[in-house]
């Protein structure tokens, strides 16, 4: 992925971010903030997925 590219997402990632944020205001929990977010980055013709495994190292040692 190029430069221009990974910049490109990253806008529309932050652009959808605060659409939410004004749209749902402050207070609810993530879950709610995620949907909504997801909905609108799969609307921007972006992949996404939900709750991804991402392994973690922590003073030596794997953590899932």
């Amino acid at each position: 992925m190029s430069l221009a590219e990974y910049n490109k997402i990253t806008e529309q990632v932050i652009k959808c971010a605060i659409e939410v944020h004004k749209e749902l205001g402050p207070g609810l929990m993530e879950s709610v903030y995620e949907v909504c977010l997801i909905k609108l980055l799969r609307d921007e013709g972006l992949r996404v997925k939900r709750q991804v495994s991402v392994p973690v190292h922590f003073k030596g040692e794997r953590l899932d």
